[in-house]
């Protein structure tokens, strides 16, 4: 009987060239007699399998007069196209999904339930298998939203680490990485970092996420300057030849789950405590680091935005650090205005060459950042002694050692790239004399993601004053750059509403 219903169930797959990203969607038309027989509807959990593969997705009904599909066919989104392998007009079998136990968990920690080591783990192999719509992961983001202790977060990471693949770097023995807590504009010192702490022949395999919430991440910055979508083999090779790489984390499968998790939280703007901490510390565990530093910013527009809650933050890193075997260094560094010049990802890719190649208008406050994190991770790592970290770090930067390991390390990666030219730019200028009183990183980093970045990677700000400068009636505080008229316009209607974004007194 159950033979003869999957024969019934069966429909010739179509590729609809739609993409969705992670999530695995299917299409079937509202005369479908499957859809019919089956109770299918709208946003329903299908079961699609095809030979040994099988998906879970999330079904769309697509009106029968619309021209979309053909009788008899299922549409397939992009990627659950690419994870069933398919060649077009195959057959697949769709059925409903087996119930997933795992749901329970979450409506139990929605309930303020503390979660085990197992059932974390039952929670993320089953997001990681794509049994959850993005409104089952929505809902496990939000249970957890600043509801985890400790226990919890150390369970949540290992579980993260456990679906995905590990590096091992045997010869190495401390192997360091770095992340920055972020809401700062501009302060993309991780670059500068990996070449100092390189060149010094420390092992520092660094992979990033895109951006969150930023209108630029670490691998949106370096994917201006050399390709970043590496695979495993590739970046084992990398970091084996230079002992560093600047990757995207996205193609090596580290704690692919976080991947999944970012892409929800990023439609969500949710970026809570404890998921904070497992998303860091899985991927830096996957990536086999065993000391790290994190560098927490603080300031009245940033992430963080009291030296209290950058204290809590720090203890729960400390903590779970512990937990998990690892060292971890937690920093609390000024956090009350943007970093170097630029932000958005060329713009912040200047920054990062001027001060690499020591060109002589580079950013201090950039340059001077990275050298005192650069000197922390030389610390940590027994390559200088406490209190001459900074001093290391500084000699190899000015020497030009940074500036060649990180010209090898893009190489290694396939090469430097030329960069893209800015198409349309608009300048604002000061409507009275005075000086610089505040910047506003929020409405900063809202002005560039309006004006295209990160997905536009030669549109963004060039800031040009900082807190304290002096300016004279018409003098230019900020370039607002991006690749559209379009783009351009709606990001100058959003700055004519927030005047003080700029503050002069």
């Amino acid at each position: 009987m159950e033979e003869a219903n999957n024969q019934q169930n069966r429909l010739s797959a179509t590729r609809v060239g739609i993409d969705t990203y992670q999530e695995s969607v299917a299409y079937m038309r509202d005369d479908c007699l499957i859809c019919r027989a089956e109770g299918f509807g709208v946003q329903t959990r299908v079961e699609i399998r095809s030979g040994e593969r099988s998906i879970i997705a999330r079904l769309n009904v697509v009106e029968s007069d619309a021209g979309m599909l053909s009788p008899g066919h299922i549409g397939l989104s992009k990627v659950a196209w690419e994870r069933l392998a398919l060649t077009d007009g195959r057959e697949v079998n769709v059925s409903h999904p087996a119930w997933v136990n795992s749901l329970s968990y979450v409506r139990r920690k929605i309930f303020d339930q503390p979660l085990t080591r197992e059932q974390f783990g039952a929670i993320v192999l089953d997001i990681q298998a794509g049994r959850y719509t993005d409104v089952h992961i929505a809902s496990f983001l939000t249970a957890c939203a600043n509801r985890l202790d400790v226990d919890e977060v150390a369970h949540l990471t290992r579980a993260m680490v456990d679906v995905g693949t590990c590096l091992t770097w045997p010869d190495s023995g401390v192997v360091v990485d770095k992340h920055c807590i972020g809401g700062l504009p501009g302060n993309r010192t991780t670059p500068i970092l990996v070449s100092i702490a390189a060149a010094a022949g420390l092992t520092m395999p660094k992979t990033s996420s895109r951006s969150i919430t930023s209108p630029a991440g670490t691998a949106d910055t370096m994917e201006v300057l050399t390709r970043v979508d590496l695979d495993m083999d590739r970046i084992r090779s990398v970091v084996q030849q230079e002992g560093a790489c600047l990757a995207w984390g996205g193609n090596a499968s580290l704690s692919p789950v976080d991947d999944i998790l970012i892409r929800v939280e990023k439609a969500m703007d949710l970026d809570s405590e404890g998921q904070l901490v497992a998303s860091v510390m899985s991927k830096k565990i996957a990536a086999g680091s065993t000391h790290i530093l994190i560098d927490i910013p603080v300031g009245p527009t940033a992430k963080v935005r009291t030296r209290s809650s950058a204290e809590a933050l720090k203890k729960v890193f400390e903590q779970v650090g512990q937990c998990l075997g690892v060292v971890v260094c937690p920093v609390i560094t000024d956090g009350s205005q943007p970093i170097g010049r630029g932000i958005g990802p060329l713009f912040e890719a200047e920054d990062v060459l001027a001060v690499l190649q020591n060109q002589d208008d580079a950013p201090a406050d950039l340059r001077d950042r990275g050298v005192m994190l650069a000197g922390l991770i030389l610390e940590m790592a027994g390559r200088s002694e406490v209190g001459h970290g900074q001093s290391l770090a500084r000699e190899l930067l000015t020497s030009g050692a940074a500036w060649h390991k990180f010209k090898a390390i893009c190489e290694a990666q396939g090469g430097l790239r030329k960069l893209p030219r800015v198409r349309y730019r608009r300048r604002l200028e000061a409507p009275v004399s005075g000086s610089v009183k505040a910047i506003d990183n929020r409405k900063l980093a809202s002005l560039a993601k309006l004006a295209g970045a990160p997905n536009a990677k030669a549109a963004g700000v060039r800031l040009l004053v900082k807190v304290g400068d002096k300016v004279a009636k018409g003098n230019a505080l900020l370039e607002l750059c991006a690749e559209t008229k379009g783009e351009l316009r709606y990001a100058e209607s959003y700055l004519k509403q927030v005047p003080d974004m700029i503050q002069l007194q």
